[in-house]
């Protein structure tokens, strides 16, 4: 590969922050990353698009370039994977035609019971992930009937006054835990 001393000039100076360069380093290969879109079959606009993350690309990545000289390839290789990445994003997020065959009139109530059973499920696992001194106590203090704290201390060999607070710290764990992540408020935790 021959060194071109504009590029590798251009590239360190934009290394050190200088503007110009960098204006100059897109001036320069801008006609490379667009015609490398249309090859993709690109829109303008969508060329464009790709065109902002290859420069993202290259601002972020032009401090650990080794060779300046070889800035062309880099450019056409970035674009390449970008126009790839965006074609691959394009096809996930093709709308749906809305012809009404997709409506459930039942779907409301069935997500509703899914939900449940989500939560109900990632309860179990938090409350498995919980040290056994909790899930003792939480069981005891929520079980049908109702039990007094003295029984609950006699049975855990706990200080009545300490049920309250252990009580605060078991729920918090059970909050925090990372099953209930997803169905828990933040401000809650």
């Amino acid at each position: 590969m021959r060194d071109d001393p504009a590029v590798i000039a251009l590239v360190k100076r934009a290394r050190d922050g200088d503007n110009r360069a960098w204006d100059q380093l897109v001036e320069r290969y801008a006609p490379l990353v667009w015609s490398i879109c249309r090859r993709y079959r690109l829109s303008p606009a969508d060329c464009d698009d790709v065109g902002a993350s290859v420069w993202l690309r290259l601002v972020e990545g032009l401090p650990s370039v080794r060779e300046p000289a070889a800035l062309p390839g880099w450019v056409a290789t970035v674009t390449r994977r970008e126009c790839l990445r965006f074609l691959r994003e394009q096809q996930r997020t093709q709308p749906v035609p809305d012809d009404g065959r997709l409506v459930d009139e039942a779907a409301p109530e069935a997500d509703a019971e899914l939900l449940k059973q989500e939560r109900f499920i990632a309860l179990r696992q938090a409350f498995a992930e919980l040290p056994s001194r909790c899930r003792e106590l939480l069981t005891l203090l929520f079980s049908d009937p109702r039990l007094p704290y003295a029984e609950i201390s006699g049975r855990l060999a706990m200080p009545i006054g300490g049920i309250g607070p252990s009580r605060s710290r078991c729920l918090a764990a059970l909050r925090g835990s990372r099953a209930l992540a997803s169905f828990v408020d933040p401000g809650e935790a």
